[in-house]
């Protein structure tokens, strides 16, 4: 009987933490949308400043923002989903980023010019373009704080993984190895052989072509240096200018195959390679 019962509160335990821990992120987007509205709301007209002698709630203004504001979230949601599967599991980058919220307020211009139109027609019988404009320049700054607000977090957490937490399955015949990012010094070919050099030294030999890691890995932290090695950034230790405009890249001691330990950068990747390094 105990030992039924104690099943039955584990089981229950579990439940509540996994309902808490999914239905969290929702109740923060709820609480940022409903602040927003009543903020945007309030500042939208006069009459509406909790000073004014006249005050009076905006309920319709209110409820129309909380309608629109869904509206908004489902479609930022869905091209959030799209750009975490395609860009920033990846790679998040000032131009990932800008290429989701510029998408997500095109989507929202595509929705807002007809339905506006609409409406337009229904209450007044013609189309003011210019206070449609308007309407429109501060619907897309409004939803660009808004969407600014509910995913700045995620963005950030996606960060830090893509560039620390993440790692990659290394496949060597029947043996699979897990291995984070931060502990990879390198990826290098040798006699037709992709080899994986951890930070300790140890080497393992995988089944990939350099072209498939390179398409693999977050090139914030791996550069193809060459046709032969794919190089860590905490791997470098020094870097040196050579004749001809290349560079000379000396890794980390720990490098112990002398073919690899010291690479040449062409002129023609020295610029590529000084931005990711810096």
């Amino acid at each position: 009987m105990s030992t039924s019962r104690s099943t039955k509160n584990i089981i229950k335990s579990v439940g509540t933490t996994y309902t808490s821990s999914s239905i969290w992120p929702w109740l923060q987007k709820a609480i940022v949308l409903v602040i927003f509205s009543l903020v945007a709301n309030h500042i939208a007209a006069s009459d509406n400043f909790l000073d004014n002698t006249s005050y009076r709630f905006p309920l319709e203004g209110f409820l129309f923002t909380i309608i629109l504001s869904i509206l908004v979230g489902i479609i930022a949601d869905l091209n959030f989903k799209f750009h975490k599967k395609k860009y920033f599991t990846r790679k998040v980058e000032i131009a990932t980023i800008a290429r989701f919220m510029i998408s997500t307020l095109g989507y929202i211009t595509i929705i807002y010019i007809p339905a506006n139109t609409i409406v337009e027609i229904v209450l007044d019988g013609e189309i003011e373009f210019y206070y449609m404009l308007i309407g429109l320049l501060i619907t897309l700054l409004l939803c660009f704080i808004l969407i600014g607000l509910l995913y700045a977090q995620d963005i950030y957490n996606l960060y830090k993984l893509s560039t620390k937490d993440a790692e990659i399955t290394i496949e060597s015949g029947a043996k699979i190895t897990k291995l984070t990012y931060e502990n990879i010094a390198c990826f290098y070919s040798e006699n037709k052989i992709v080899y994986t050099v951890q930070n300790n030294g140890t080497t393992i030999n995988t089944d990939f072509t350099l072209n498939e890691l390179e398409e693999k890995v977050n090139d914030q932290l791996f550069f193809r240096a060459n046709r032969q090695i794919i190089i860590h950034k905490d791997t470098v230790e020094s870097i040196e200018k050579i004749e001809n405009g290349k560079l000379r890249i000396r890794l980390k001691a720990f490098i112990k195959n002398d073919a690899i330990s010291e690479i040449n950068i062409s002129r023609y990747k020295r610029k590529a390679f000084m931005d990711w390094f810096q």
